[in-house]
């Protein structure tokens, strides 16, 4: 079944298919859009146990883009009775297989502010246009290069309850004013990722605090980047990049993410 709905200026073709996760009733969708003319695809998930609305959490993807990692977490904080919508911050089609490509992906977003906020902003209303969501209620969370993209939207002042960043770049040419984060911000980052190093790390909890923001940062000693990435220890050692996964803490990181999105939606 397919329906077209109109969200402002985006067009949004969304076709509905079963995961046959007959326990968890989790439904996902396949969601098309535009964003000044180019075509996206997103990946909405939600558990339709659930009756009525609930908080939504938007799902950023690595350097790579939208792909089976990003979809699976999607499907978790679906799992946890969230809907959630992992966005398409590069284009239809455009997924990386080396990361020449994707550091061309990555630096083309990120250095096209107007474009970044753009793509992200038609991911969250697609998010709160969801019969299943609480367009009040919304939440993001990025990994590598999305984790990155979140923390910027935390320091434009995005209406949002929190982020959470998981090895995501702390650093950026978006300076954080006083005031300005309304977002609970939650980070992860390991000791031992050269490109997280500590003086990044250092100068990220001095801009928050000088902006007045509520930051939780936990860092991993001896972990490297991409620490919640099953794959990440193959892709290292492939491409001769600094990543490995860790098994406690991606656990860890789970759970506190878990409980801080039960904090900040309901007080809990």
């Amino acid at each position: 079944m397919a329906s077209l709905i109109r969200l402002s200026t985006f067009t949004v073709l969304v076709v509905l298919f079963c995961t046959g996760a007959a326990l968890a009733e989790v439904r996902t969708e396949s969601v098309e859009y535009e964003v000044d003319g180019e075509p996206f695809v997103g990946y909405l998930a939600y558990d339709d146990a659930v009756e009525g609305e609930r908080p939504g959490v938007l799902v950023v993807h690595e350097w790579w883009g939208l792909d089976d990692y990003a979809r699976r977490r999607a499907e978790e904080l679906a799992e946890l009775g969230y809907t959630a919508f992992a966005l398409n911050m590069y284009g239809k089609g455009k997924l990386a297989e080396h990361p020449e490509d994707a550091q061309a992906f990555m630096q083309a977003t990120l250095g096209d502010r107007r474009a970044m906020e753009a793509r992200f902003a038609a991911g969250l209303s697609i998010l709160q246009a969801h019969a299943t969501t609480d367009p009040e209620r919304i939440a993001a969370q990025g990994y590598c290069f999305g984790g990155a993209v979140v923390l910027n939207m935390a320091r434009l002042g995005l209406d949002l309850d929190g982020v959470v960043s998981f090895h995501g770049s702390l650093g950026s040419d978006i300076e954080a004013e006083p005031g300005s984060v309304e977002a609970k911000v939650l980070a992860f980052t390991g000791g031992a990722d050269p490109f997280v190093p500590a003086e990044q790390v250092a100068g990220f909890v001095e801009e928050m605090q000088t902006a007045q923001a509520e930051l939780r940062l936990v860092s991993y000693p001896g972990v490297q980047h991409s620490f919640t990435v099953p794959d990440a220890d193959e892709t290292g050692a492939k491409f001769d990049l600094p990543m490995a996964y860790d098994r406690r803490a991606d656990r860890h990181s789970w759970r506190t993410t878990a409980a801080f999105y039960r904090e900040i939606f309901t007080g809990d």
